[in-house]
């Protein structure tokens, strides 16, 4: 067997193993999610979500050396080089010791000062307000340190140990919500106490897998000063995207609180639930094929790192619009049944978050080629200026009295301009042609998103908004998806690789 198709089975074995574990954690994420805002209130949940907003902003530190954490281990790995290997790993370790010192400091520090001075929150929650940002300080700073850990697995293309150990998270977060139910102290309080224990156990078993599995994980005092000095720069410079993403994620978030108060936070958080799960998707299949961009570029096998890229990028968009089509036409009806308190402005907070998650997609294969390279400085510099501009933009715009939605399209328009100049930064480090990516990803992408809708909304538009209307959008959108992508959307090669497995599962299944 090729080195290519044993790749492509280990790819499709990895991802099948997370999407059972997307799956399992979708349903327990959607149905704890249901209980707790419920439990909590519009008001607690919306403290919740921006209180441990503030010291997700400190985290563009640690976002940024994780990028270079994942890079050097992969790299190393793909290279064959254990000495080295075990270099990488223990300097990692060091380093996000470090950051999450870092972050406790500014958690106690700046992130007290902003939540007293700055935030709307009610006087009487301000005690409850306080022990959510203690407990959130300590669990970012638990993740942190656990970064190498699960970038070792990743690097090792081991999801099963992600699978396995989701079924342990899973059945923690119902745990925690019986517990929440079963006692009547203070609701907020005690939720953000239970979270962070299970932060605590979670991060516990990741490190004790990678001790058992990989030598490498093992903890060696070992102080290269190069190898320092090369991945917090290699980090520095991927601090302009890391902190472009907080700014438009916990920033937004932390602005619509100054402009509007925590019920619409509540609102973007019901928003970001509903668009997280079905960006796992997505992200489960990045995750599988991640490690192999780099790989072929560690090998120098550029023409194979191309085609995994307009892989990526294509299959990552289908896999997303396959499963937001049906969302997008019948948010209300599914926020409604999903929620028994929908909070004002969820409804266009996601779709509109949607259509950006969509061309975010296409984004993924070219950051994670970037960082192959090793060359981010420049990179990094033109698309993380691009996206800082989100928040002050978006902030002249609530002033000068525009919606709340209205920073979720100026988030959408700097995305769509980022994502050109990915493309331009990208093409001398590795090679690759921009009209490559537009005939294979981006024309490609664009008629199945244009040709698909058309059969859904006339079946939309033509039915009272009932449960027969979502059963009906629903079918429709599967349907029509997925004739487009399999006549427009895939190649004449990947058209016979479905038609072949196709043809072998109901083999399999007739001759039982």
């Amino acid at each position: 067997m090729t080195n290519t198709a044993e790749n492509n089975k280990r790819i499709a074995k990895n991802t099948l193993l997370l999407y059972f574990r997307m799956l399992f954690m979708m349903v327990v994420s959607l149905y704890t999610s249901r209980v707790v805002l419920n439990t909590l209130g519009v008001e607690d949940y919306g403290i919740y979500n921006v209180v441990g907003g503030v010291v997700a902003m400190f985290g563009f530190i640690n976002g940024s050396m994780s990028s270079a954490t994942q890079r050097y281990i992969t790299f190393a790995l793909g290279k064959g080089n254990m000495d080295n290997l075990k270099k990488v790993f223990s300097t990692a370790l060091q380093i996000h010791i470090l950051i999450a010192v870092i972050i406790i400091l500014l958690g106690e520090t700046i992130g007290l000062w902003f939540m007293y001075e700055k935030m709307q929150i009610p006087a009487e929650r301000m005690d409850a307000a306080f022990w959510v940002l203690q407990c959130s300080i300590l669990a970012t700073a638990i993740m942190i340190i656990s970064v190498p850990y699960n970038a070792d697995i990743i690097a090792h293309e081991k999801m099963s140990a992600f699978a396995y150990i989701s079924i342990l998270e899973g059945m923690l977060k119902l745990a925690v919500v019986y517990l929440l139910l079963a006692f009547n102290s203070d609701k907020l309080i005690l939720y953000a106490f239970l979270i962070l224990a299970v932060q605590l156990l979670i991060r516990f078993r990741y490190s004790s897998y990678c001790n058992k599995h990989f030598e490498e994980s093992k903890y060696h005092h070992i102080w290269d000063k190069r190898l320092f000095k090369e991945m917090t720069g290699f980090a520095g410079w991927s601090m302009f995207g890391n902190l472009s993403a907080v700014l438009y994620g916990q920033g937004l978030n932390m602005l619509l609180n100054v402009f509007f108060g925590p019920i619409v936070n509540a609102a973007r958080a019901v928003a970001v639930q509903v668009q997280n799960a079905i960006q796992q998707f997505v992200g489960n299949f990045q995750m599988a094929l991640n490690p192999q961009i780099t790989k072929t570029y560690a090998k120098g096998e550029m023409k194979e790192m191309h085609k995994l890229m307009f892989r990526s990028a294509r299959f990552s968009f289908y896999l997303l619009f396959f499963l937001s089509l049906p969302v997008l036409f019948e948010t209300d009806f599914i926020l409604t049944i999903w929620l028994k308190t929908v909070p004002e402005n969820s409804i266009i907070f996601l779709r509109i978050m949607i259509c950006t998650s969509l061309i975010y997609t296409l984004a993924n294969p070219m950051i994670i080629a970037n960082q192959a390279t090793g060359k981010v400085k420049k990179y990094q510099m033109v698309c993380g200026t691009i996206l800082l501009m989100i928040l002050p933009i978006s902030y002249v715009c609530l002033k000068i009295g525009c919606p709340p939605y209205s920073v979720f399209i100026v988030h959408f328009c700097m995305e769509s301009v980022a994502q050109l100049a990915r493309m331009i930064m990208l093409r001398p480090l590795i090679g690759i042609r921009l009209r490559d990516y537009f005939i294979y990803v981006y024309s490609k992408v664009f008629v199945v998103a244009i040709l698909s809708v058309v059969f859904p909304f006339f079946v939309h538009e033509n039915l009272d908004n009932t449960i027969t209307r979502f059963f009906a959008v629903c079918i429709t959108c599967v349907l029509s998806v997925g004739t487009v992508i399999y006549t427009v959307g895939l190649s004449k090669n990947e058209r016979i690789f479905v038609r072949t497995k196709a043809v072998s599962m109901i083999n399999n299944i007739l001759h039982r």
